[in-house]
């Protein structure tokens, strides 16, 4: 059970539960359609640090959506992206001016914004899924179950 109701705007169960203000809801899933549609950034990037978020930020919902993170190591640019994600979740208070330096190594100026917002959307995201309890229940493009995650 999430810890508030469901609201009657929305189309998934993460949308009805911040429907409860439409206008939210609106600038929210615009924001969210950017980010996926119009970004400089690769959307498999994109989707890699989405799911290295979601463990991080304990969104049973996002987690069984699409699984642990699933790249091969030489994929320098989305490794790079990938412990950039997870630096956030673990300490953001502790990304220095040298982390900068390293992304530059792989990304634009405006690759870098992109992402650090991405993060901050993403991770904003399941935080709110985390706290309203959305569980896998919920999922229902679910790839997996938290049962078989390791």
């Amino acid at each position: 059970m999430t810890t508030i109701e469901f609201s009657n705007h929305g189309n998934t169960p993460f949308e009805k539960l911040i429907g409860h203000n439409p206008e939210i809801l609106a600038k929210w899933n615009n924001l969210e359609e950017v980010f996926f549609k119009n970004t400089t950034l690769d959307p498999n990037l994109l989707e890699q640090v989405r799911r290295t978020l979601a463990f991080g930020n304990g969104c049973e919902y996002c987690m069984v959506k699409g699984g642990k993170a699933d790249f091969s190591q030489t994929e320098l640019k989305i490794s790079v992206a990938v412990s950039f994600a997870e630096l956030f979740c673990k300490d953001h208070r502790s990304i220095l001016k040298d982390h900068f330096s390293m992304l530059r190594e792989f990304f634009s100026e405006k690759e870098i914004s992109e992402l650090c917002t991405f993060v901050s959307f993403i991770s904003a995201s399941q935080k709110l899924g985390k706290i309203f309890n959305l569980t896998e229940d919920y999922q229902p493009n679910a790839v997996i179950k938290m049962e078989h995650l390791p």
